[in-house]
C-alpha cells in the first residue's frame, strides 16, 4: 500500500512517480533547462534525483510527485517536497517540461502540494531554493505568496531562498 497521495486540480492529477515517467524527468534533468537546479546532470545522476524524490515518501511521509494533464494523462514534469541532508529546511520545488509552460500548471500544482504539506505534516514554513537567474521560478515564489529570506541558509551558494506560509496564496 502506498503512503503516496493522490492531489486532484482542476486540470492535473499529482500522483506517484513510477517508470513510464523516467524519460520526461531526464528530458528536464539531462537539459540545459536544469542548469538552475545545479545542471545539466548525467543520466545517471539524473536517476538518482528521480529515485531520491520516490524514497522520501518513505523515509519523511513526503517526496515527489509527478504532474499528469487530467485531460490526456500525459506527464509535464514534476512537483516536490524535498528534505534530508541535501536540504537545510524542507523545500517546495517544481519542474515542468518545455512544452507544458506559461500555462499556470506550476502553480496550480505547487499551491496543491504546498496545502497539502501544511494540513497533512503541520508544518509551520516551507522554502524554495530558487537560481538568481531564474525569473520564472523568481515569478512562481512571489505569485505563491512566498517571500525573499536573506537570513535563510541556502542549498547551493548563491541561490535565492523564499519562504512559504501556510495559507500565503
Amino acid at each position: 500500500m502506498s503512503i503516496t497521495p493522490i492531489i486532484r486540480t482542476d486540470r492535473l492529477l499529482l500522483r506517484e512517480p513510477v517508470l513510464a515517467d523516467w524519460p520526461r524527468f531526464a528530458e528536464v534533468m539531462t537539459s540545459d533547462r536544469a542548469r538552475h537546479m545545479g545542471g545539466p546532470f548525467s543520466a545517471a545522476d539524473a536517476w538518482g534525483s528521480f529515485c531520491h524524490g520516490i524514497a522520501l515518501w518513505q523515509l519523511y511521509g513526503a517526496g515527489n510527485l509527478t504532474i499528469e494533464l487530467s485531460a490526456t494523462g500525459q506527464c509535464i514534469g514534476q512537483i516536490e517536497i524535498n528534505q534530508g541532508p541535501r536540504f537545510p529546511e524542507p523545500e517546495l520545488g517544481w519542474q515542468l517540461n518545455a512544452d507544458a509552460e506559461g500555462q499556470g500548471y506550476a502553480y496550480e500544482a505547487a499551491v496543491a502540494l504546498r496545502d497539502w504539506a501544511f494540513g497533512a505534516h503541520q508544518l509551520e514554513t516551507l522554502v524554495s531554493y530558487v537560481d538568481p537567474d531564474n525569473t520564472r521560478s523568481i515569478r512562481l515564489a512571489e505569485r505563491l505568496g512566498a517571500t525573499l529570506d536573506p537570513s535563510a541558509r541556502p542549498q547551493d551558494e548563491g541561490d535565492l531562498v523564499y519562504r512559504h506560509a501556510p495559507g500565503s496564496a
